[in-house]
């Protein structure tokens, strides 16, 4: 039997339960997060990564939205503990934070509506290929902007977007999709943040340009800085893309996933990168707490 956080309390899956009527099942205006927990077989211990960051960055997003919750960020934290260890989960698992407007009334506004949170956790290995690499496709879809559905944020209804991009990829034969902006600048890809590797130097797209704020992103910044690498964040053209060496999208669940072709362009030599792969190997043993100086990107439960 799963348990899931949902209204309040712990309960099973299947008292987990909306109406149809759910104000926010219709127009899109739940917020979520994305959160992972890695178990380490070594020390039989599950390490909960980012959970803070995590739940800040919900605080944030629901704060647009004018969405309240009667749960404090450091409350969800031990939930999520709690909820780990009454499932007695042993494997690498995603967990979905999700903040929705539970009132049965049929209106598309962000006041005056109740706001409730459910959380679920459901195995999760690799999301995208992270050992072979991936191909992309340019999509001839836009990204939203910001003052149309801000990116930044994790609201439901903008993964329509995502969508419409993900799917144009894969019916193009290619895995996965790399969005531009309203001003034909790389954004990311369709649920993922994008770095390039140019001469040594990282370069990615800056928050500006209709971005994720990516808690992955900021700690791949912070290895490739640790390892010694100049980070720029600053407008990627496409075509400069195709002139990359190296290319590798990031995030929760991404991880870090090397781009060898893009439009039927190979990415430098066609297979995963010298930088890309280093950067991998730090960020796999730092979420299963194994590097100290990470050590408080993680939580350790058990």
């Amino acid at each position: 039997m799963e348990y899931i956080y949902f209204e309040g309390k712990i309960v099973p899956e299947d008292e987990a339960k909306i109406s149809v009527k759910t104000n926010s099942l219709h127009y899109g205006t739940a917020i979520f997060e994305g959160i992972r927990a890695y178990y380490d077989e070594e020390t039989d211990t599950m390490w909960g990564l980012f959970f803070k960051e995590h739940y800040q960055r919900l605080f944030q997003n629901m704060k647009v939205l004018n969405m309240e919750i009667d749960e404090d960020i450091d409350q969800l934290i031990q939930i999520t503990i709690e909820l780990i260890k009454k499932n007695k989960i042993k494997s690498d698992i995603y967990i979905r934070p999700l903040v929705y407007f539970s009132d049965l009334k049929i209106s598309p506004k962000l006041i005056g509506y109740n706001a409730k949170i459910t959380i679920y956790t459901y195995p999760l290995g690799d999301y995208i290929d992270i050992n072979n690499g991936i191909k992309a496709i340019v999509s001839s879809w836009t990204r939203l902007n910001d003052n149309m559905i801000p990116p930044r944020l994790k609201v439901a209804g903008a993964y329509v977007n995502s969508a419409f991009s993900k799917t144009e990829a894969i019916l193009s034969g290619a895995d996965e999709a790399i969005v531009l902006n309203k001003n034909g600048y790389v954004s990311e890809g369709s649920a993922e943040n994008i770095f390039i590797v140019r001469n040594g130097k990282l370069i990615t797209p800056p928050l500006s340009d209709d971005i994720l704020e990516g808690i992955t992103r900021q700690a791949i910044i912070t290895i490739a800085k640790d390892l010694g690498y100049e980070v720029e964040e600053r407008h990627i053209a496409r075509t400069e893309l195709y002139v990359a060496d190296e290319v590798f999208f990031c995030g929760t669940g991404a991880q870090v996933s090397p781009v060898v072709e893009i439009d039927h362009r190979k990415v430098g030599d066609g297979k995963p990168g010298k930088i890309t792969k280093q950067i991998q190997e730090v960020y796999f043993n730092a979420v299963k707490g194994r590097i100290d100086k990470y050590k408080h990107w993680v939580i350790p439960i058990k």
